[in-house]
């Protein structure tokens, strides 16, 4: 099952484009929802990944971006590093691109650092190829890496997720606001967006704001929620 989770412009970043991320879940045979922390890892170990990505990927794009009666938005669809090293995933994506013809944007493929880093050749080409049909791409937990800064320059990047690990006591702890800010200013050189993911308090999207970081997901904004909510939360988003 698919839910979603809101994430907003900060600071005076003036962005209303409705932007959430598409987080996967699954339900046991007793109808209770199971994290991704549980069902992932054996996913990942029975190369069942790629399989799992494509329906997400038909689902955003199909039932969700090309059938929205509301104004566009931005569904970031998380890839794995598997799904990434399988050369007809790429086809897959592309062919899906020309058939439904999403509208430019609406698409953002997230990526964590660690599977960019893996193999970034490949990567590279895989992000040019879909940017080039309006796709947009995010750098998950940006920050964890130990090179994060040379890599980036070789990647057509939109938005850093900045590392939750940072995020999370950036009100009390000198250095991980430094890191956050870093980031920031190193995105905003680039031309490229900051999101802060896991902020958990006022105190934390009040100082991310002070440091210039232009969007937050996490807890305090909003906890994840079927996607079934999304038109009436789009419709709510319209009407404010």
């Amino acid at each position: 099952e698919l839910y979603f989770q809101p994430i907003v412009a900060i600071g005076s970043n003036a962005d209303r484009h409705g932007h959430y991320e598409l987080l996967l879940r699954m339900r046991d045979e007793r109808g209770n929802l199971v994290p991704p922390s549980e069902f992932i890892p054996a996913a990942e170990r029975y190369n069942l990944m790629p399989m799992l990505d494509r329906w997400v990927v038909n689902q955003a794009m199909e039932r969700l971006v090309c059938r929205s009666t509301f104004d566009a938005y931005t569904l970031a669809v998380n890839l794995s590093g598997t799904s990434l090293s399988d050369p007809k995933f790429l086809s897959y994506v592309v062919a899906e691109f020309q058939r439904l013809q999403p509208p430019h944007g609406a698409i953002c493929f997230e990526i964590t650092e660690t599977a960019a880093i893996g193999n970034i050749t490949h990567v590279a080409h895989f992000m040019a190829e879909l940017k080039r049909l309006g796709a947009r791409f995010s750098l998950d937990d940006f920050g964890s890496g130990l090179s994060s800064f040379t890599y980036l320059k070789n990647l057509p990047v939109d938005y850093l997720k900045i590392d939750g690990q940072f995020i999370r006591n950036i009100v009390c702890d000198p250095i991980d606001e430094s890191m956050v800010d870093a980031i920031n200013k190193i995105g905003l050189a680039m031309g490229i967006q900051t999101i802060a993911e896991r902020v958990e308090s006022g105190e934390v999207l009040q100082r991310l704001a002070e440091i210039g970081v232009g969007y937050a997901q996490g807890y305090h904004i909003a906890v994840p929620r079927p996607v079934s909510e999304l038109s009436a939360s789009e419709a709510l988003r319209r009407s404010a």
